[in-house]
């Protein structure tokens, strides 16, 4: 896998919550889905090449699986991980 491959790999998605919303409202931060084998120094370097903007910081947080029933039938939620990049003044990324 080249280096930009893995780079549209690390970003998967934009986490949308309310929360989130809030987060960049009051401190840019921008958070976005990415694989659990993901680390820091990756995210930033994907950010900053990807949507070309200055990160500031990288927060990382891993969700952990949860058991989950449906009748009989129970099973797990995927683990996955979650990253909060906190941008520069004056710096935005469009999510939508």
């Amino acid at each position: 896998m080249t280096s930009m491959e893995r780079m549209y790999a690390v970003i998967q998605a934009p986490h949308l919550t309310e929360k989130a919303t809030d987060d960049t409202a009051n401190r840019n931060a921008y958070t976005f889905r990415v694989p659990v084998d993901a680390n820091k120094v990756e995210i930033r370097q994907s950010v900053e090449k990807l949507f070309k903007v200055k990160v500031k910081s990288v927060n990382t947080l891993r969700i952990t699986q949860k058991v989950r029933r449906r009748g009989w039938t129970a099973g797990m939620t995927p683990a996955w991980k979650k990253a909060m990049v906190v941008l520069a003044e004056g710096q935005t990324i469009d999510v939508l």
